[in-house]
């Protein structure tokens, strides 16, 4: 798989996650908000993993975002921005998968799909610059040995 189709299958995973996420919202009764949450939590996850991966850095088997978001952090600053959308939907990576251990209401499900909403349009922005970026490096470096 080359560097930008694995981009690809990784933005795909995301926002196949957080489009699920959307139409349970919206087309579900009773809505399930612990799975809903949990999904956009997975969404944001794998948009960090992405962003690792396209950087070249071994991605750790890890679902806490707060690992992954310094890992992030450390490639580019910009990653504070996503912070607290990050911090938010960290605490339903594992917890709804169990009963009685998370009680979620609906309007925390409604922060919690904001909040992945603007982590996966901020990493994609991020990624976009980013691929911007190397293209423009990468035809520079070809003028300069014509």
């Amino acid at each position: 798989m080359t560097p930008e189709q694995n981009k690809a299958e990784w933005i795909r995973i995301a926002e196949m996650a957080l489009s699920s996420s959307h139409h349970l919202f919206d087309n579900h009764r009773p809505k399930p908000l612990e799975i809903i949450c949990f999904h956009t939590q997975q969404s944001a996850e794998k948009m960090l993993k992405c962003f690792l991966v396209v950087h070249n850095v071994e991605i750790p088997k890890t679902h806490d975002l707060n690992v992954l978001w310094n890992m992030c952090l450390e490639i580019d600053e910009r990653s504070e921005n996503i912070f607290s959308s990050l911090n938010l939907l960290n605490r339903y990576s594992v917890i709804p998968r169990y009963p009685n251990e998370l009680h979620i209401e609906e309007h925390e499900t409604e922060k919690a799909l904001e909040n992945a909403d603007f982590v996966m349009d901020f990493v994609k922005s991020i990624l976009s610059q980013h691929e911007l970026k190397t293209n423009s490096e990468e035809s520079e470096e070809s003028e300069a040995s014509e």
